[in-house]
């Protein structure tokens, strides 16, 4: 979860769809993206068979989860959207493959797109992620990255849609570290026709490329240093950690800059009365959420959590059908 800036993903020299973020999907795509992860979903109809039909695209076929970052609802969300969707997911760690130490990853890339259906990738680097999408047989979906988390974004906007019906006209306040969650969900809710507010300390925002890659899928994101100003009003509130993966360095100068950007009961009664609280997690209770607020009745965090499967499963989904 880094807050470096985004770049422009470079497009794959073959015509096999991948999902490196968000905007990889036009407004019309991510629309069926949800839709399929709806009707597959356990809140909008009942029973297994009501809800996963009788479609497995990826029967007798293979998905290769590769891990260079650990994970656990990457993991178990992934590879129980293969195996519901028919499939077999192999996963694997980054000690099996040394990506570009034993082998370059274009050629794990080449090497997995032999033997599965798709490949789905949690690395550090992005530039990772398009190496491998520019020769990959197979679609390449990122699993996370320092720039983008797409499949959370998702799994969000399922959740939200489920809570609100739409999410077009919605008000969603992010507080806190501009990072990858973040931007791949501005994306995400721009695309949708939603509205996104950013509250981050001075020195800690969107970067010019950000804004101007957000304001390519609608309009451009809110940012303010004043959480109340960005959450007032809103349906949802949305944080995540301050100091992501790999950037323990800098644990002391974000715990003094974020100071004052914790999501607390108070700062919720800003929000409209019906508004709900989200955290991708892992969370730490009393840094950038109040406890009572990570587990209290506005959370959905653990719908957000079973979304991750449900989201998945749409777009594992939506990638097979488009070969």
């Amino acid at each position: 979860m880094s807050s470096s800036a985004t770049e422009v993903p470079a497009k794959a020299s073959n015509s096999v769809r991948h999902l490196l973020e968000v905007d990889n999907l036009s407004a019309t795509e991510l629309a069926e993206v949800l839709a399929a992860a709806a009707r597959l979903s356990p809140v909008t109809e009942l029973g297994t068979a009501a809800r996963l039909g009788t479609t497995k695209p990826l029967a007798n076929k293979g998905v290769a989860l590769l891990f260079q970052k650990p994970s656990a609802r990457t993991r178990h969300s992934m590879e129980m959207a293969v195996v519901q969707l028919g499939g077999h997911p192999v996963c694997v760690t980054a000690a099996e493959v040394g990506i570009d130490e034993r082998e370059s990853a274009e050629d794990i890339a080449r090497t997995l797109g032999c033997y599965h259906a798709a490949i789905g990738a949690r690395v550090f680097d992005h530039t990772v992620l398009e190496r491998m999408a520019a020769v990959s047989p197979v679609p390449v979906v990122n699993m996370l990255s320092d720039q983008a988390h797409p499949l959370q974004a998702l799994a969000d906007l399922l959740t939200i849609q489920q809570e609100f019906e739409q999410i077009q006209q919605r008000r969603i306040a992010y507080v806190g570290d501009p990072n990858n969650v973040a931007r791949s969900l501005a994306i995400a809710a721009t695309l949708t026709g939603a509205e996104f507010a950013m509250a981050s300390p001075t020195g800690y925002c969107f970067s010019d490329v950000d804004i101007a890659r957000i304001a390519q899928s609608g309009q451009p994101p809110q940012q303010t240093t004043d959480p109340t100003v960005a959450v007032r009003d809103a349906h949802v509130v949305y944080t995540d950690v301050w100091v992501s993966m790999g950037q323990e360095a800098d644990t002391n100068t974000k715990m003094a800059a974020f100071a004052n950007h914790t999501v607390t009961q108070k700062l919720m009664a800003q929000a409209r009365p019906d508004a709900i609280f989200m955290h991708c997690l892992p969370a730490h209770p009393g840094l950038e959420v109040a406890s009572e607020v990570l587990y209290g009745p506005q959370s959905r965090i653990w719908q957000q959590a079973e979304n991750r499967m449900h989201a998945a499963r749409g777009l594992l989904s939506f990638l097979m059908e488009a070969q």
